[in-house]
């Protein structure tokens, strides 16, 4: 299985929000494979746990505590990874968050504006400070974790459906501008993931919760696309959605 092959050998991997869930899951496959982990998010405590479970086995990770939503804090993030790894290859836009389950009428300013902030500002502050980086390889990898309410939407949960329909349009627009220099930019979209989100443990995020057939995945579910995404060529797919979701309507 392509979690067990060196798919990864030599690269350097950023990814944010792995501390738990998800990125969590990620980040250990892609040690794993053989990628130097950057492990990045503002629980210290549980990114210094994820890289103690990776260097248990050998692999190599280091543990940076950053706020997505303060472009200081994510300059410095690929400041110090670049620095400690000599560059950077492949960055996982993972960290999120859903702060407003209301309707439009009935929703609150600051907690839309903090879904925004987290979900659109934090990745476009993370992709601008790691292209730099990512083009002095000459290559390289952009993955953001998307939605499959950023393509549809949904009643009563318009904070994150449009940060992540933002975010869709990012990642298909940077694939345009960075493109010719080797740098592939696509959008991994996981359907509802039992996994933590907004501190509400074990809450499956259902993003279909009304497709009876939809499948909710554990995190390692998640792993063998982000593994395949991470592993193509440089010339490989850009500006496309990748979806783990049983339909799209």
């Amino acid at each position: 299985m392509i979690q067990n092959e060196k798919v990864l050998n030599g690269k350097v991997a950023v990814i944010t929000g792995a501390g738990r869930g998800i990125g969590k899951a990620i980040a250990i496959a892609y040690a794993r494979a053989g990628a130097s982990v950057v492990c990045a998010a503002r629980t210290i405590v549980e990114i210094e746990a994820v890289v103690k479970e990776i260097t248990s086995y050998g692999g190599k990770a280091i543990a940076i505590k950053t706020d997505v939503t303060c472009a200081e804090s994510v300059n410095e993030l690929f400041r110090q990874a670049a620095g400690r790894f000599e560059g950077i290859d492949i960055v996982v836009i993972n960290a999120g968050g859903n702060y407003d389950r209301e309707t439009v009428e009935t929703s609150d300013i600051e907690n839309w504006r903090k879904t925004m902030e987290v979900n659109l500002f934090g990745a476009y502050y993370c992709t601008q400070a790691a292209i730099p980086f990512l083009k002095q390889r000459g290559s390289g990898k952009i993955i953001t974790i998307g939605s499959g309410l950023g393509h549809r939407g949904l009643a009563g949960g318009s904070a994150y459906a449009c940060s992540k329909a933002g975010l869709w349009m990012l990642t298909r627009i940077l694939a345009q501008e960075l493109w010719q220099y080797g740098i592939s930019v696509n959008e991994l979209i996981p359907g509802p993931v039992l996994t933590t989100i907004d501190d509400n443990v074990n809450t499956p995020v259902k993003t279909v919760a009304s497709i009876e057939s939809e499948w909710t995945k554990k995190p390692g579910d998640v792993v063998p696309l982000a593994l395949f995404m991470a592993s193509q060529p440089d010339i490989g797919p850009t500006a496309q959605s990748f979806s783990l979701m049983r339909r799209d309507n």
